[in-house]
């Protein structure tokens, strides 16, 4: 049976998703709420097995063998020297090119841009969706893949009434990616071509190439990916998200910093960080900060709307699993909702997956225990 299917958010997990429900007969129609879509938003991301299994069944296969070689992983002490040095090839393909297959896949008749979802009515039998822009829709199903911030979440969850939110878990991932022929030489010398760490108290900083913004990954034409993990205390970060008018927001991305805020940033690196790392810091025009999060769902199911990918579970980016867990989920609602009446598909969909998505975000709790900090309401 055909079912008319709304996806709620157009990034990889609901792209993942679409494509593959597309493929089974169903009717999609992706609502993003970018006006231009997501093309350009990423980075690098280590390639899991569920990413590789979700290419080889669009015919993507090539995408996953697309990236950038780590031949080893460094630690780096304060003064730059290589600490510990271990044999570990790694590859990092591109968020960019991951989106884009999957993008180029979707006709875009299907995927709607500047589609904000403002009001959401499930019933037991159809879900009604009505956008900021008055447009209205009705589903048999909807999926939320809206991310960390997810609107859906309160309505699979009973709380139509507000926006739940995930919690935050006192530190901050500053970011950067610079371009390859930006960088000082002497940082690249030490950092290209290598998984780069640098561990303090309550501090850690990483850094490896990426592909270009088009897959490319010719020398001189890849990026470097610097990630700074520090404490910020809540209040802290509140204020930042005010002084930069994003109040609300989960989030800074790259251009919305104020700067004074990436000056210190810079500054702080000279002496908190091992000289190349500083390097790369300062050689970022537009540092970015990505709040570190924790939620859990305690259901993926409700009625006629589900959740998939971050609008479920928000764990730790150094898990390095989100995409990994959106393709798992995607797969697994798909497989789901063939052969059974819909209400025993979606049972079966939240019996697979939602121990998966609590492990997960238990594993990134482990791995930054030692970033966090108390946090005050």
């Amino acid at each position: 049976m055909s079912l008319r299917i709304g996806i709620a958010g157009g990034s990889v997990g609901g792209l993942f998703a679409a494509v593959l429900l597309a493929r089974q007969g169903h009717q999609v129609t992706v609502m993003e709420r970018a006006r231009h879509g997501l093309a350009r938003r990423g980075a690098g991301l280590v390639v899991q097995e569920q990413v590789e299994r979700i290419l080889r069944m669009v015919g993507l296969p090539r995408v996953a063998e697309t990236g950038v070689w780590a031949n080893e992983r460094i630690v780096l002490d304060l003064r730059g020297h290589v600490a510990t040095r271990e044999r570990r090839p790694q590859m990092q393909m591109s968020w960019d090119l991951l989106y884009d297959g999957f993008r180029q896949l979707l006709p875009d008749s299907l995927y709607l841009t500047g589609a904000t979802v403002n009001d959401i009515e499930p019933s037991d039998r159809h879900v009604n969706v009505t956008l900021a822009d008055g447009r209205r829709f009705e589903f048999d199903l909807l999926i939320g893949a809206d991310g960390q911030g997810s609107i859906v979440r309160s309505i699979v969850n009973g709380e139509a009434a507000k926006i739940i939110r995930p919690d935050y878990v006192g530190y901050a991932a500053w970011r950067g990616l610079v371009a390859e022929n930006a960088m000082p030489r002497q940082a690249a010398d030490l950092l290209f071509e290598r998984f780069a760490f640098h561990f303090a108290e309550g501090e850690q900083a990483l850094g490896y190439l990426v592909p270009g913004p088009d897959g490319q990954t010719a020398m001189g034409e890849r990026r470097y990916n610097w990630v700074w993990y520090r404490q910020l205390p809540a209040e802290q970060l509140r204020e930042l998200l005010s002084d930069a008018q994003r109040t609300g927001a989960l989030s800074l991305g790259p251009g919305e910093l104020p700067p004074a805020v990436s000056e210190a940033l810079v500054a702080d690196a000279q002496t908190q960080l091992p000289p190349p790392f500083a390097a790369a810091v300062a050689a970022e025009a537009q540092p970015f900060v990505q709040p570190i999060y924790d939620y859990e769902s305690p259901r993926m199911v409700n009625r006629r709307v589900v959740l998939l990918g971050d609008a479920a579970f928000v764990a730790r980016p150094h898990t390095a699993m989100g995409v990994a867990k959106a393709a798992g989920d995607a797969m697994a609602l798909a497989n789901a909702l063939v052969g059974r009446p819909l209400d025993e598909a979606l049972a079966a969909y939240e019996q697979a997956r939602l121990s998966q998505g609590r492990a997960i975000v238990d594993y990134g709790r482990r791995l930054g225990q030692s970033l966090s900090m108390p946090v005050t309401p």
